[in-house]
């Protein structure tokens, strides 16, 4: 017998994920949402694999919240890992069930029977009999057994392709997203954002506003929350940028500058836990290092949006959030609906890799559509709000104190964490939607959480090195009275986690007088990370790196994606002047069982993309007003023409199960680079982003 997945555990009735349609195709839901990572395509591979279908069988049914299974968040690189494994388990399930079926229909023996494209053969010839013919007779309003075990990989004729994305001929032809979506009648909508929690809006100048506006506009207001309705969207674009400036409020929250760094964040109370291994008596050697990033934005491609309408009682609402489960939840509770009055689904967004504005949006548009029902309401924020508004991705300091032994290998390892909770997304640990702060009676203030070890970890995300150390652990200082939103960015802490236990490394290689690739060799035993570790290292002609100082230079970073699910191993070669520019990336990547091999090495490559970004450009700014980086010249991001070659080698290791991959590149990437300034200048930068400010600086010294 198979263990049932998480997913499956939490919805384990077949007919929840499989439906045999009357087009002739099956119908596979999930509650896993496409964000750009290829899942969708990836899960049918997994489907057809299973079922012996065609690929132009499979139609997927994504982040519905009423017919599909409800799998929480589409987050921490676990849509393939759970969801797959989900699919994969009911699809064979369901095809043993098909085959009994059918052999009692034909009077032939189990064994006699093959499935091609859902038609059943005999000894290899038609028998006219297909799935569709005996899907009345098959009771799928039951319980999944897992006593069906899926085939084996060397039985895959679909999984282990590049199948092409199954959504890109929409996107490219200007549907594929929620942005497109039009619905007859629609009005579209735009807010004027309340400047922090326990703002109270003093003054609204509606008529300067709708001289501004351009055109006929309504004003829905419910408490402090204000937006401006129109059939025109250019019009309630001008309204709400006049609101900004017309609009007095009391108790607006005011930042400081100060707050926005690393040493602020780390200046503050906390609420401090031990993970891991007793901490040891203090040994003679020992050496600690500190590591930081500022505070860094989603940078969504568009800002957030949602669609949401008001009829006959029903809520329905259209959203790119990444969970429509809780969505609903979350809707109902704020809006005071019961929950089988709200219904949400899902609609392909312009980029996200964590907890950005979509959520808000949605709750946005409910608002309006509450206040004008019957009408279909299309909300979108502003790039202003988007950057000013969306949870941020907290300012983190880490400092790693490493105990050697006589060889200079660490014999103790103490990864120490200072940052604001990177899990608050609507409905976890006390969290909730932005607007529900403006409402009449808001939500009680969040208590300090952040996300689990069993969960991946938050902040604490990576910080246990996979290196052969006797005693290793997390001092973790979780900051809960930060003045911005924090949330789920790609990667959550693993990224400055990861850049400092590898740049860590280096020092102490070189403070050993040895090679950093044959250092970390000599301190790890897992296989499977020496193996991806040797593939970079040979990919990149690690032997011919040189001494380095002269400006150029060659770094590498490692680690297994929470510990647990993909690794990877990055090299990369930098130049450096008064700033960075990286030149080339190889990475090798162990994914186990892996579905879709360019769809998998897209995601590496975007990982890496982001990666390079932050730890040369990314950092969100404060000003008295708040937030103050709100536009791409203020909050840049890497340009097409700074994006090196990038070459991406998958380790064949299909006897293991699949493993997430989406944010497994990005902590290794930024070390690599860390690492390669370092090798180039003779001197590290330990402060991301690695800027040209801080390299004259560094210089300089």
């Amino acid at each position: 017998m198979t263990a049932l997945t998480h997913s499956l555990k939490d919805n384990p009735r077949l007919d929840r994920w499989l439906c045999f349609q009357d087009d002739r195709t099956v119908r596979i839901a999930t509650g896993k949402v496409e964000l750009g990572q290829g899942i969708l395509t990836a899960l049918a591979q997994i489907a057809a694999e299973e079922l012996d279908l065609g690929m132009h069988q499979v139609r997927m049914m994504s982040g519905n919240s009423l017919e599909g299974p409800g799998e929480g968040y589409t987050a921490s690189s676990w849509s393939i890992e759970h969801s797959g494994a989900a699919i994969r388990l009911v699809a064979a399930e369901v095809r043993a069930m098909a085959l009994v079926r059918a052999a009692l229909r034909l009077n032939a023996g189990i064994g006699e029977l093959a499935i091609d494209e859902g038609e059943f053969l005999r000894d290899g010839a038609p028998t006219g009999l297909d799935y569709w013919h005996i899907a009345s007779e098959l009771d799928l309003a039951v319980d999944a057994t897992g006593t069906v075990p899926p085939k084996p990989a060397n039985a895959h004729r679909i999984v282990g392709t590049s199948a092409p994305r199954l959504d890109l001929l929409a996107k490219l032809t200007g549907s594929g997203f929620i942005q497109d979506l039009v619905l007859p009648g629609m009005l579209h909508a735009r807010t004027l954002r309340q400047p922090g929690r326990g703002a109270t809006l003093a003054v609204l100048d509606e008529d300067a506003i709708r001289r501004r506006a351009g055109g006929d506009i309504r004003i829905v207001r419910v408490d402090n929350f204000v937006a401006f309705v129109s059939p025109d969207e250019t019009v309630v674009r001008a309204a709400a940028a006049a609101a900004a400036e017309r609009a007095l409020w009391d108790n607006a929250v005011k930042l400081r500058s100060e707050q926005a760094t690393p040493d602020w964040i780390a200046a503050q109370p906390s609420h401090d836990r031990l993970i891991g291994d007793p901490l040891q008596e203090a040994m003679p050697d020992c050496i600690s290092v500190r590591f930081t990033r500022p505070f860094l934005s989603h940078g969504s491609i568009a800002p957030s949006c949602a669609l949401a309408e008001f009829s006959d009682g029903m809520l329905t609402v259209w959203s790119h959030a990444q969970g429509m489960h809780p969505l609903r939840v979350n809707i109902a509770k704020t809006v005071g609906l019961s929950l089988d009055q709200v219904a949400c689904h899902h609609v392909q967004g312009a980029g996200c890799y964590g907890h950005n504005g979509a959520d808000d949006a949605a709750l946005d548009a409910a608002l309006v559509a509450l206040a004008l029902p019957g009408q279909p309401i299309r909300l979108s924020w502003r790039r202003e709000e988007e950057f000013a508004h969306e949870p941020l991705s907290s300012a983190m300091a880490v400092t790693v104190h490493a105990a050697l032994d006589k060889a200079g290998r660490p014999a103790d390892w103490t990864t120490e964490i200072w940052s604001a909770a990177h899990g608050q997304r609507p409905g976890v640990g006390g969290a909730y939607l932005l607007a529900a702060d403006a409402l009449k009676t808001p939500p009680p203030a969040r208590k300090p959480f952040d996300i689990p070890e069993d969960r991946g970890g938050g902040a604490t995300r990576n910080g246990i090195p996979l290196y052969d150390v006797g005693s290793k652990r997390i001092n973790y200082h979780l900051v809960h009275d930060v003045p911005v939103r924090t949330s789920s960015l790609r990667g959550l802490g693993a990224t400055l986690n990861v850049f400092a236990i590898e740049g860590l490394l280096d020092e102490l290689a070189d403070r050993a007088g040895e090679d950093p690739f044959a250092y970390r060799l000599a301190i790890l035993s897992d296989p499977r990370a020496r193996r991806v570790l040797l593939r970079a290292a040979a990919m990149a002609g690690w032997s011919t790196r040189g001494e380095g100082g002269s400006g150029s230079g060659m770094g590498l970073g490692l680690a297994q994606y929470k510990n647990s699910s993909a690794y990877a191993a990055v090299v990369a070669a930098v130049e450096v002047d008064e700033a960075v520019r990286v030149t080339n990336i190889w990475c090798a990547v162990d994914a186990g069982l892996v579905i879709n091999p360019d769809g998998l090495i897209n995601q590496v490559e975007g990982n890496i993309v982001q990666a390079i970004s932050w730890a040369l450009i990314e950092e969100v700014r404060f000003g008295d007003a708040g937030v103050a980086s709100l536009d791409w010249e203020s909050y840049p991001v890497i340009r097409f023409t700074d994006i090196p070659e990038i070459r991406v080698e998958l380790v064949e290791a299909t006897e293991h199960p699949s493993l997430g991959v989406g944010e497994c590149a990005g902590g290794p990437a930024a070390a690599a680079i860390g690492n390669a300034v370092a090798h180039a200048l003779g001197i590290r930068i330990r402060d991301m982003p690695m800027t040209r400010d801080r390299i004259v600086s560094a210089l300089m010294q």
